[in-house]
């Protein structure tokens, strides 16, 4: 479970986005919503490969 510690004199807006942030690198949305329909372990090994393609490219396009 995610959580922050709020101090007393913490602004409520800089300790709603320290939680969003939190939460938003523990992965618990990415995996709800990975979870919530079966994916065939073929179309999870193409939907990789495309990922890894794009990435790729991306760094190809970086460097130059």
């Amino acid at each position: 479970m995610v959580g922050i510690n709020v101090s007393e004199n913490e602004n409520i807006d800089r300790a709603l986005k320290r939680f969003k942030k939190k939460y938003e690198r523990s992965g618990v949305l990415k995996e709800y919503k990975k979870r919530t329909f079966f994916v065939k372990p073929s179309i999870e090994k193409r939907m990789e490969k495309i990922k890894a393609r794009r990435r790729a490219h991306k760094e190809r396009m970086n460097d130059n």
